[in-house]
């Protein structure tokens, strides 16, 4: 029970953020909370220690990287300039986020597009003079609902891709949800459009391409993101070809790193400038939501409702709401035996991918992504979101989503 309300506590601080003169980062809040579980006794140590999910955290470290490389060489600004050149307006730009970072993370994970998408976005911003929180939710939508339709979009859909049974993962994925998808990122447009009609007013877009400011860092950025891909690749084929490899996510993006820490001689300036913040709400949010899930709440909950756990919009609404309270990877970890047991088909498993993803449209703490997004903008760039902010326009987008997810789900 402690822990449960330690968690009541993170959220309402988090929606808050301000005690007395004191204005809170999403990291000290999570930071106290588990301090404040291991303190009371609801985990220990040990268990402390092993809830920190070590490839999660290479991963972020990793590309965490290969994001500041991209951004002090001015190669991540010349890129996205030459790309965004052709929005002339802010409909144009939101669009342009909203699939260009949608359908990126389909292919490059949406943690990923996260990392490197956030200075790109408030980049645009200042030079066009938008309100930064319109482009940062585009991101945060963009990442999220475009990931779905992918057996490597996001972490959560790996795992069902691996050890669901499906017998061509990318096929499956993409017969049962691209286009819901597709119409998801349109209506993300849509309500990013109704809740900031008067911004989407403002005059044309004007746009100049950034030049790169460091040569031979912008190569090795090139470098690390051609083996970047490369690596994502070989983690697709190993899933059919080598399934029972142990192919981490902290491979792609050690390896991804590794021309960066080798040959740039300004390697541990690079390093010491990465969002360290966010690595630490990473590793104290592990902690708390473990002590949360040792506690046997929620697991007690869904056993006394006596629901049929493979039923589509029970999956969904599960999905959705345990997303927010113990991350969407450990809750498909969990719910994914409970799903084969009861030999579920494609749809069940499809709900479970689309629900846990798009659970983090609905608050900030529904995905990684997202605060990994705010983290990186509050940190380093002295932008944020708040938490009533995003549930503003994220709560009625995921009702959105939900029922579109749902309608085509059903009738596949």
């Amino acid at each position: 029970m402690i822990s449960l309300i330690v968690l009541a506590f993170v959220f309402l601080l988090i929606a808050v953020r301000q005690v007395g003169r004191f204005r809170l980062q999403i990291w000290h809040i999570m930071a106290a909370g588990a301090v404040s579980v291991l303190a009371s006794g609801q985990i220990t140590a040990a268990q402390a220690l092993e809830s920190i999910n070590l490839d999660v955290m290479g991963f972020l470290l990793g590309m965490f990287i290969v994001g500041q490389a991209l951004e002090e060489s001015g190669y991540l600004a010349h890129a996205s300039s030459r790309f965004f050149r052709y929005a002339r307006s802010l409909d144009g730009l939101v669009l342009l986020v909203l699939f260009g970072m949608g359908f990126l993370s389909a292919i490059l994970m949406n943690d990923t597009l996260a990392i490197v998408g956030t200075p790109v976005v408030l980049m645009l911003a200042r030079k066009t003079n938008t309100a930064p929180k319109i482009l940062l939710l585009a991101l945060a939508f963009a990442v999220t609902i475009g990931s779905v339709m992918s057996p490597i979009g996001n972490p959560q859909n790996l795992l069902i891709a691996s050890q669901g049974g499906l017998s061509n993962p990318f096929i499956s994925f993409l017969s049962w949800l691209a286009l819901p998808t597709i119409i998801n990122l349109l209506a993300a447009y849509g309500v990013l459009r109704l809740s900031f009609w008067g911004h989407f007013k403002s005059r044309p877009i004007d746009r100049q391409i950034e030049y790169i400011k460091d040569a031979r860092l912008a190569r090795l950025s090139r470098v690390s993101l051609v083996i970047i891909v490369l690596m994502v690749g070989l983690k697709v084929l190993s899933v059919f070809v080598l399934p029972d490899f142990d192919f981490r996510l902290t491979y792609i993006a050690i390896a991804g790193c590794l021309p960066i820490l080798a040959a740039h001689k300004r390697r541990l300036e690079i390093v010491s400038r990465i969002d360290w913040p966010t690595m630490v709400f990473f590793a104290a949010m592990f902690i708390l939501m473990e002590s949360v899930w040792i506690s046997g709440i929620f697991q007690e909950a869904i056993n006394g409702m006596n629901l049929d756990v493979s039923q589509v919009s029970v999956v969904m609404s599960i999905g959705v709401i345990l997303s927010q309270l113990i991350s969407n990877v450990p809750l498909v970890a969990l719910y994914l035996p409970m799903l084969l047991e009861q030999g579920a088909g494609t749809a069940s498993l499809m709900a479970l991918a689309a629900g846990s993803t798009i659970a983090g449209n609905f608050t900030i703490l529904g995905a990684a992504s997202n605060v990994i997004i705010i983290q990186n903008a509050e940190s380093k760039w002295g932008q944020t979101l708040g938490f009533w902010e995003f549930a503003r326009v994220g709560i009625p987008l995921t009702v959105i989503n939900i029922l579109v997810y749902w309608l085509f789900l059903s009738m596949h």
